[in-house]
């Protein structure tokens, strides 16, 4: 018989590591690139490269263990199998419902871990970072080809897209300032990104997201992970 604390680490490893955060991912690059499926998603080269890094090079070394299975071999079947699967229709726009209310469990959680650990560097996280990135673009409504896009519902939608209403597509001027109050809530990250040292790196990256149509295509297919 499993025992509670097995059944909590079991669920904190997928939720907060394995499985959640390269949903999230999917998700807001998935609606920006047009994508309707997650499982159409997994054919794209670029977002699997982004997964893959979120999951095993970013996820795994501050992973909780629940001893039962492998998280490896958790991930495994979820790049492997289940994203995959064309008969688990899940949509990026589904799964990017409520994002503000999911970001501090999905990726706050790991950048957490790597503060808090004396041996380890939260400023050598990438993938999180651009993902992180990946969010605030989406919330501009604007797709990769500069078209407007639908956003899904958010309790924070109002709040987030009005720090951002200025921020234009093809200006990356024009985002300068507008993320600081963003990237500085702990209660949006479970932890301040400018005190984790990641907020620079956020910002830079958004700002190359918004450089112009098509940006987000080669953002994400020329980040050095």
């Amino acid at each position: 018989m499993t025992d509670r604390d097995t059944v909590n680490m079991t669920e904190r490893m997928k939720v907060t590591t394995c499985l959640n955060p390269l949903h999230t991912a999917l998700a807001v690059y998935g609606c920006l690139l047009g994508y309707k499926k997650i499982c159409d998603e997994m054919k794209d080269p670029d977002l699997v490269r982004l997964i893959r890094t979120i999951g095993y090079d970013e996820g795994l070394p501050v992973v909780t263990d629940p001893g039962i299975l492998s998280p490896k071999a958790f991930i495994d079947e979820v790049v492997n199998e289940r994203f995959p699967n064309p008969f688990m229709p899940d949509t990026p726009q589904r799964i990017a419902t409520d994002t503000s209310q999911k970001i501090p469990v999905r990726f706050g959680e790991t950048i957490k871990s790597y503060v808090n650990d004396p041996t380890r560097d939260a400023g050598t996280l990438r993938a999180i970072p651009l993902a992180i990135a990946g969010w605030l673009r989406y919330l501009m409504g604007v797709d990769d080809n500069g078209d407007p896009m639908d956003v899904s519902p958010d309790p924070m939608l109002d709040e987030l897209q009005a720090a951002l209403r200025d921020v234009k597509l093809g200006d990356p001027h024009s985002a300068e300032g507008k993320l600081d109050g963003i990237l500085d809530n702990p209660n949006l990250f479970g932890v301040s990104l400018v005190e984790a040292g990641l907020a620079e790196r956020v910002k830079q990256d958004f700002e190359a997201l918004i450089a112009g149509p098509g940006a987000v295509r080669k953002v994400i297919r020329n980040s050095e992970f």
